[in-house]
């Protein structure tokens, strides 16, 4: 099932599903910040593995880096499943560079090997 909204204010229709995990991902394509450095990151880079592509609601906040590090730890692991992971937020790749330059001590996340 899908959710439909039509916000006239804005103009946008925007629409949600269900996860389908197993399914198919809609196409999606974005700035990132991986390996310290910003590109261009879209679903076609994936080609051919699976991907844990995983939201959270803002960087320097203080519960976010605690998913985001663990799943940064575990990398290797689901590397070897032929799987990647990707974090996404509403922040800009400016704002995920910065969290990323912060010390953890600092509240920031550190060198990390998957991308925002």
């Amino acid at each position: 099932g899908a959710i439909h909204t039509d916000n006239k204010a804005s103009g946008h229709n925007l629409q949600w599903t269900k996860a389908m995990i197993s399914k198919p991902a809609p196409y999606w394509e974005g700035t990132a910040v991986a390996n310290g450095e910003m590109s261009e990151l879209k679903l076609t880079d994936f080609k051919g593995k699976y991907l844990v592509f995983f939201f959270y609601p803002l960087d320097f906040t203080f519960v976010c880096p605690t998913e985001i590090l663990a799943f940064n730890d575990r990398v290797k692991e689901f590397r070897a499943l032929n799987t990647e992971v990707v974090a996404c937020s509403v922040d800009s790749h400016f704002t995920h560079l910065a969290w990323m330059n912060t010390p953890r001590k600092e509240g920031g996340l550190g060198k990390l090997d998957i991308p925002l």
